[in-house]
């Protein structure tokens, strides 16, 4: 991702040390070592680097040892503390032996036909030899997805582990490893043979010989692909991926969690190490350094990850252990008391499971719980009574003018677009994408045809088929390929309302060259907007799927399956979460898939395949929070032109694109202007256009409860909740109670001082169930002999805070939130007008809806 992490000196120097205590007896030494990294806020966590000298040596024919390689490897992880089921974590390296014969997919099985990789692993225990022997890692507690990169059987004259110099005599022999194979696990007898175990947490041994024999994380079509990888080393012998670990939660058979601690394990492919001078065990590799081997030709077993667990190759690891956060049930488990339920926003969703153990395990307090739900019915549950508090991030107005709801910023995050997309000819991931609001609108609004079926769509059938194949698109984004594929015409989103929605329109809505395409104007290529979304009325908090044409085929699938074509590209999902996860894993929703359990069955269509590893490319709306923890790419957006709507271009220039970061968020913060505690701050778009370097997706959360009518001790909990929120629980950091990545911090002093004031007095408000003070009213002027009936004064309860810059508090013209007390009435005209005019009002307003969120949005 392009969001920026930045690192606290305090928390790096502890997370060091934890490093350091962990590895202690490891042969590799460990030192804390800061990375950059990407949002925001979060503290280091546990940054890893260790240095290790490799070597390869083989038997001379005078039977002296002759060391043919030696390099100083050294291995980096930018964080490694208290991790996540799914978390990736970012690994580099230098000093490896190059690679050869590149794999177009790494992962898995599929790396296997390479030379001098990076073989990167996810083990269960710690490398120390001090530890008692079920506590430490060894190859039977490596996780690896295929039997292939465990078990092996081949002919003696090619079994070259059986001449490891570093080998056990029970290694060398014909059969080894595992001995009581299953019968299905059978060979020939004159097969050389070995075989890896699995052991699983609970102590069960696979035997890991077929595919039957393999622990069930690892069946086909499992849940989650492959992360284990034989990486791939440049000329200098470095390089770096981002690496996916998984939890007890996704993987129970490896089971690693806050109690089992596991490591990253890393094994530089140098070469098996000979103690004599068979001819296959010396082999160097026969594909140049830097080569692809996109047609898998075989390759030299000696120098192939397919021997990681070989003696000498398994002595050239380089480990760094792992500690995983409290699983998402743990509160559950640990804490029996009945939960206080808050709904709304998944905008929360990192945050609340970060803060959730600091509550339930602090028996002082209540037990917090976060149920996701749409800003809209979460919002509607606390008007209605039937829960205590909402995340929402923008202000509603109500049916019953009576209710009074207060507004407390509790975060400020956002949304992105997340993005997977491989460069051509196998060159990696890449790394920054520009888009501007044309481009999303295109997306949205099913513009794109996505494949011959849908160039058969009235009024859009010259429009490109995809993304990168538009102009526009090629113009921001120069390099990547030109293949046409239906993922590409589409971005996964919401199917659901949500006020993320809400803001990335109102994006589209306030920027000049997508309201011109939206409206029905051509862009300066002659693509044009699909005319079932011409003149869309936005911001909108729901897209809705409007076109439904279906078109004609004379496939016998799609005969018995006529269905509207551009919904089946879009495939909206109703959580932000599910979104991240299906970008994770390259996994398009678009369902177009063909498919019939046998020949004589109906055809079903359903959701395509994962992209492969080199030709993928797939967007998403994501949450800067889930973009953080899943490690995704998230693309610069526009944020000004000097360009006119209406002139082809052929590169960024005279545009500004901002990526998320602290500095683009803060820039964004200090637009935001105070509206009192019964509003969400104002923070429109057409505010943001006006400092370029503010980020479009900038969204503060807030929590929002009733000022009055809501039972006491709810309303306790509720302030208690937003002061520990707006605290502590913005200190940045992996640990229970912290703030994650994806987050900016909201503090008393700075860009979010007026977040931070305006959440105290709305928590006091709450807590004392009572509303701000109106603002006051100019008394009229009178004769100075006619005597006034004192007027009884409202008891200033709420100390005055200091407005950020450009912001103005608006709760109370005297500077204090102060109950609105039933004092004797002035004889004035304003003592009169005044109820008329607020009943005037009330009255007004009993004609809308529930729940009509204010168009905080939308461009004036």
């Amino acid at each position: 991702m392009s969001i920026l992490r930045p690192r606290e000196i305090a928390s790096l120097l502890l997370a060091g040390l934890l490093v350091v205590l962990m590895v202690t007896g490891n042969s590799s030494s460990a030192t804390a070592a800061s990375t950059s990294a990407q949002v925001s806020s979060a503290a280091d966590g546990g940054a890893f680097s260790a240095s290790k000298t490799i070597t390869r040596v083989v038997k001379g024919l005078d039977g002296a040892d002759d060391q043919v390689d030696s390099r100083s490897f050294t291995l980096n992880v930018d964080h490694t503390v208290n991790l996540r089921g799914r978390e990736r974590v970012g690994i580099s390296w230098s000093g490896a032996h190059p690679s050869g014969a590149r794999a177009a997919d790494p992962y898995g099985e599929n790396g296997l036909n390479q030379e001098y990789p990076v073989v990167i692993m996810q083990c269960r225990g710690i490398d120390n030899p001090s530890l008692p022997a079920a506590q430490q890692l060894r190859p039977e507690t490596c996780w690896t997805t295929s039997r292939q990169q465990r078990s092996q059987a081949t002919d003696p004259s090619l079994a070259v582990w059986m001449h490891d110099a570093k080998a056990s005599d029970e290694d060398r022999q014909l059969k080894s490893g595992l001995r009581d194979l299953p019968a299905e696990c059978s060979d020939a007898a004159t097969d050389a043979t070995h075989t890896t175990p699995f052991v699983a947490a609970s102590g069960k041994v696979y035997a890991a010989c077929s595919g039957s024999t393999m622990p069930p994380e690892a069946a086909v079509g499992a849940a989650f692909p492959p992360a284990e990888l034989s990486a791939y080393s440049d000329a200098n012998g470095s390089g770096s991926v981002n690496f996916e670990v998984r939890s007890a939660t996704e993987n129970e058979s490896l089971g690693c969690s806050n109690t089992t601690p596991c490591s990253i394990v890393a094994v530089p492919i140098m070469g098996i190490s000979c103690d004599d001078d068979d001819y296959q065990c010396r082999r160097e590799g026969r594909f140049e350094a830097g080569s692809s081997n996109f047609a898998n030709e075989g390759v030299v077993p000696s120098v192939s990850p397919q021997y990681w667990w070989s003696a000498s190759n398994w002595d050239n690891r380089v480990t760094a252990p792992l500690t995983f956060g409290l699983p998402p049930d743990a509160c559950a488990v640990l804490d029996k008391r009945a939960p206080t339920a808050f709904y709304g926003s998944e905008l929360m969703n990192q945050a609340s499971l970060q803060w959730a153990p600091a509550y339930c395990l602090n028996q002082k307090r209540f037990k917090f719980q976060h149920n996701r739900i749409g800003d809209d019915p979460a919002y509607v549950l606390v008007e209605n009574g039937q829960a205590p508090a909402a995340f929402v991030s923008g202000t509603r107005e109500i049916e019953d003018k009576t209710t009074r709801i207060g507004y407390a910023p509790t975060a400020v995050t956002g949304f992105a677009v997340g993005f997977v997309i491989d460069e051509p000819n196998n060159a990696g991931e890449r790394t920054q994408l520009n888009l501007n609001a044309r481009l999303i609108a295109k997306l949205l609004t099913q513009s794109y045809t996505g494949s011959s079926r849908g160039q058969q769509r009235p009024g859009i059938e010259k429009n490109p088929l995809s993304l990168n194949l538009d102009p526009e698109f090629i113009a921001l984004n120069p390099g990547l390929d030109r293949i046409d594929r239906e993922a590409a015409a589409t971005v996964l989103s919401l199917s659901e309302s949500s006020d993320v929605i809400k803001s990335l329109t109102a994006y589209l809505e306030s920027d000049p060259e997508a309201k011109r395409f939206i409206s029905g104007t051509p862009d300066p290529w002659g693509m044009v907007v699909n005319p079932s979304y011409k003149a869309l009325k936005l911001p909108t908090s729901e897209f809705p799927l409007r076109d439904t044409f279906v078109p004609t085929s004379s496939l016998e699938c799609y005969i018995q399956n006529p269905a509207p074509y551009f919904s089946q590209l879009a495939s909206p999902v109703n959580s932000i979460t599910k979104i991240a996860s299906a970008v994770l894993d390259a996994w398009p929703n678009v369902q177009t898939k063909c498919d019939r359990p046998n020949a004589g069955d109906p055809f079903k269509v359903g959701r395509v395949e994962r992209q492969g590893i080199g030709t993928r490319f797939m967007l998403g709306i994501v949450s800067l929070g889930d973009a953080e923890r899943y490690g995704l790419r998230t693309a610069a957006l526009q944020t000004s032109s000097n360009v006119s709507p209406s002139s082809q271009f052929t590169s960024a220039a005279d545009r500004r694109f901002v990526a998320p970061s602290t500095e683009s968020l803060t820039a964004a913060v200090k637009l935001a202007k105070d509206k009192g505690s019964r509003s969400a701050f104002d923070l429109t778009q057409p505010m943001l256009r006006k400092q370029p370097a503010a980020y479009p997706g900038t969204m503060v959360v807030y929590t929002t409860a009733k000022l009055r009518g809501l039972d006491k001790g709810e309303a306790k909990k509720v302030s208690e909740f937003i002061k520990i929120a707006t605290n502590e629980g913005q200190t940045p950091g992996s640990g229970n109670g912290q703030l994650p990545d994806g987050y900016l911090p909201i503090r008393k002093t700075g860009a979010t001082a007026a977040l931070y004031a305006s959440a105290q007095r709305v928590a006091k408000l709450i807590a004392e169930q009572r509303e701000p003070a109106a603002p006051a009213t100019p008394k009229p002027s009178k004769p100075a002999a006619a005597a006034q009936p004192p007027v009884a004064s409202a008891p200033a309860e709420v100390a005055p805070a200091a407005a950020a810059p450009g912001s103005t508090p608006t709760d109370s013209v005297v500077a204090t939130d102060a109950t609105v007390a039933t004092a004797a009435q002035s004889s004035g005209p304003a003592g009169v007008l005044l109820p008329l005019l607020i009943g005037l009002a009330v009255l007004a307003g009993l004609g809308g809806p529930v729940t009509r969120l204010v168009h905080t949005w939308r461009s004036r």
